[in-house]
């Protein structure tokens, strides 16, 4: 029995309780902070609007206001230069009137050569060539810098417009979203990322009274850590891929793994990923970083509860638990005595122990046996009801909550990548929980001692095993009392406590049911959950 008592009290005092875990979602707006440029920001540099594009387009459509070169050559020989009017035509002395509007550049040619060859019919050769395309005047608006109306050329590409209104406003404008519109319809949707990623901008034709509008920024993500792009990329949508979020960022050859945080109900959660996971999911908002867990310096740990600022610090490794606090600014209701630390590994262990001990307990109900036939049928009723308990608790996920006394040495604490720090409120409210009639809340009463309190929720109920009740304090340190001894201990309520009475299991095997009591106390201390045996 000695030996029993000093496994449970190891148990409590090596991985802590955590009751309060729910409180971790709090009403604060939880922010992720960066400083990342946008992807894109130097494009818009005054590089493109004092230059014309004269070049050839095939698919140009002649218009109004065009200079035209033709050349003669042959039988024939004269270099004209004329103008299309304003009904759309050219005129050319001896030939006469040709209709040009709305061909393509590409068929001019062909269309005047066949005019000529009515008047000459052959050995005359010509050549057409288009001098100056027409001018025109395009409205720039949405958000751009400085919209308004400016003059171009119709062969002008959409990143000269836009350089004239002095680029996309970074804060909130779209580089994915660009629409230009004629006559009150969109004709074209455009995407920069295809010109900032590819090098790949189709030419576009425009006219005079052509709107460029640039929509409001939707969906984004921030990518930071060792990439070579480390900026804020639009998205297309409100979710994608890890595997598109690479594609943007192209990760440097050390990189192995990658940190997502998603802030979601008020609450930023961080996911671990590795450059396998490529159809992970992204969120609009979501910061990633690359990193390598080989060559890491830093660590990122995660900031809950009564924080005034930022909810995720990046510190350098070796960052001890102490120098971490002293970063903190708390919020006025922080209970800074109450300070409680969850880490990933210690929530592996304890899984490990659990998943260790329900393996145990499944093999002795399995083996017991009975020797007469009614034991047999109890027996066999009493080990389906224990199997679905083994069930339920191995759905239980430990927190990998650490106890910190308050003689702990907090700079030996040495914190480690993932670790979550959460900061509890000041609070006046006694929580007891389990087998109690009325499971609740109560505000705390000076001198009130345990029973009262339990008295308060309607006393215990016939599972309670009073000889094992657990008493939380804030620093997730935990008392054992045990109210069925005649010299009872003294046992101090204190404001932020919480009760926890564990169930009775009723077994006629002694060894199993030391198991499952071994088992309620792991399943409390390493998850905060009262699971009740049947």
């Amino acid at each position: 029995m000695k030996k029993f008592l000093f496994i449970l009290i190891y148990i409590i005092y090596s991985f802590g309780v955590d009751i309060g875990m729910t409180q971790l979602q709090t009403d604060e707006n939880i922010s992720i902070t960066t400083n990342e440029k946008t992807f894109g920001f130097n494009l818009f540099k005054g590089k493109f609007s004092n230059i014309n594009q004269y070049r050839f387009n095939p698919n140009y459509i002649i218009n109004v206001g065009d200079n035209i070169s033709i050349t003669f050559w042959g039988a024939y020989n004269n270099e004209i230069k004329v103008t299309v009017d304003n009904q759309g035509n050219i005129f050319i002395p001896q030939v006469g009137v040709i209709h040009v509007i709305g061909i393509k550049a590409s068929q001019l040619n062909i269309k005047i050569q066949q005019a000529v060859k009515k008047v000459f019919k052959s050995n005359v050769n010509v050549y057409a060539n288009i001098l100056n395309y027409q001018p025109i005047s395009v409205f720039v608006s949405g958000s751009v810098n400085n919209p308004g109306l400016y003059q171009g050329l119709s062969s002008d590409s959409i990143v000269q417009f836009l350089d004239k209104a002095k680029g996309i406003n970074l804060q909130d404008g779209s580089f994915r979203f660009i629409y230009i519109k004629r006559d009150g319809k969109t004709i074209k949707n455009i995407d920069l990322y295809n010109f900032l990623l590819n090098g790949n901008l189709k030419l576009f034709q425009f006219k005079n009274g052509d709107i460029i509008f640039v929509d409001s920024l939707k969906y984004y993500v921030y990518v930071k850590g060792d990439v070579k792009r480390a900026y804020r990329f639009e998205l297309k949508q409100n979710v994608t891929t890890l595997s598109q979020i690479i594609k943007f960022a192209i990760p440097n050859e050390n990189v192995t793994n990658v940190l997502v945080y998603h802030n979601t109900q008020h609450k930023l959660i961080t996911k671990k990923l590795s450059l396998n996971d490529k159809n992970y999911k992204i969120y609009s908002g979501d910061e990633i970083n690359f990193m390598s867990d080989h060559n890491a310096k830093e660590i990122t740990i995660n900031l809950e509860g009564e924080i005034a600022g930022t909810h995720t610090l990046v510190l350098q490794k070796g960052t001890s638990l102490k120098q971490l606090l002293s970063l903190i600014t708390y919020s006025p209701l922080a209970n800074k005595n109450g300070v409680q630390l969850y880490r990933k590994s210690i929530a592996i262990l304890q899984k490990q122990l659990l998943d260790s001990q329900l393996k145990d307990l499944e093999s002795r109900v399995l083996s017991a046996s009975s020797i007469t036939t009614g034991g047999a049928s109890i027996r066999k009723e009493e080990a389906q009801m224990i199997l679905q308990f083994i069930k339920r608790a191995k759905q239980i996920k430990p927190k990998g909550r650490v106890v910190l006394n308050k003689d702990s040495n907090l700079s030996n604490v040495i914190l480690e990548e993932g670790d979550t720090i959460y900061i509890p409120k000041k609070s006046s409210i006694i929580t007891i929980q389990g087998e109690v009639k009325i499971p609740g809340a109560q505000t705390y009463v000076k001198n009130y001692t345990l029973k009262d309190y339990i008295n308060s929720v309607g006393g215990y109920t016939s599972r309670a095993d009073k000889s094992h009740i657990l008493i939380i304090k804030p620093n997730g340190k935990v008392i054992t009392y045990n109210d069925d001894e005649f010299f009872k201990k003294s046992v101090i309520i204190s404001k932020g406590d919480s009760i926890l009475v564990l169930g009775k299991p009723n077994s006629e095997n002694l060894q199993i049911t030391k198991d499952i009591t071994q088992i309620l106390y792991q399943i409390a201390v390493s998850a905060g959950v009262v699971l009740r045996l049947f």
